[in-house]
């Protein structure tokens, strides 16, 4: 498998092209299937692509969106990706794409994988598009290495699309989807922004331990594409 990289001079760049390329994505698995699925994450680094997707043309009510991690809080809390992804992506044009979000009225977590995996279903998979971020420790989605569910989330022979996650270095309970859930997919993006990022994946690179960076067990096992500008 392979990381390949599309580098970009400023963000604006990177989000003008980016987003075409999702919308030709998109509009391909709408003309072979008849709906196209877009799994997105949250952090501030995607909200100005969110931004450009939103007013794309595009048949948006036959795209399904959901998210590839959720902090376990209320969807009106500030660090809420549902929030964040209601301002930002599903208005404009995108306002009529069905959204399937993760958070429920569980309190733990864990006591949600069930209707999250049921909810799941309603999307067409192999899913479209999946967008990842990475965190500094080398997290992407909610799979944390500091977290004591990170063997799980990673065990390619899982049939869980879903792992609820407690990281030890960040707040908020999560829900993640697991690394087989993630590899059910036609194309994997990594979108970074930053020098800090770009050293980050560079450390990723030079080794091979995926439980000390998580990021590292997508990139092995199927095709990412890295986004990336200053």
């Amino acid at each position: 498998m392979a990381l390949t990289k599309s580098l970009y001079r400023t963000t604006e760049q990177l989000n003008r092209s980016f987003a075409s390329n999702i919308c030709r994505i998109l509009r391909a698995g709408i003309e072979e299937n008849g709906r196209a699925s877009l799994v997105v994450s949250g952090g501030r680094t995607p909200a100005a692509l969110f931004s450009a997707l939103s007013n794309a043309s595009l048949p948006w009510d036959k795209v399904d969106v959901t998210l590839a991690d959720e902090r376990w809080v209320d969807n009106s809390d500030d660090a809420s990706n549902e929030k964040m992804l209601r301002a930002k992506l599903l208005v404009n044009n995108a306002a009529s794409a069905n959204f399937v979000p993760l958070k429920t009225q569980h309190a733990n977590a864990e006591d949600a994988v069930a209707e999250c995996t049921a909810n799941l279903q309603t999307i067409h998979t192999p899913f479209d598009v999946v967008i990842l971020g990475m965190g500094e420790d080398g997290h992407t989605a909610s799979l944390f290495p500091c977290s004591e569910q990170i063997s799980a989330g990673l065990e390619l022979e899982s049939e869980n699309v879903y792992i609820a996650v407690q990281p030890t270095t960040a707040p908020n309970q999560r829900m993640s989807l697991t690394l087989p859930a993630i590899l059910n997919s036609k194309h994997v993006f990594l979108h970074l922004t930053g020098d800090s990022k770009k050293a980050v994946l560079e450390t990723v690179l030079s080794d091979n331990d995926e439980l000390a960076m998580p990021i590292r067990a997508v990139i092995n096992n199927t095709d990412v594409k890295l986004m990336w500008a200053p």
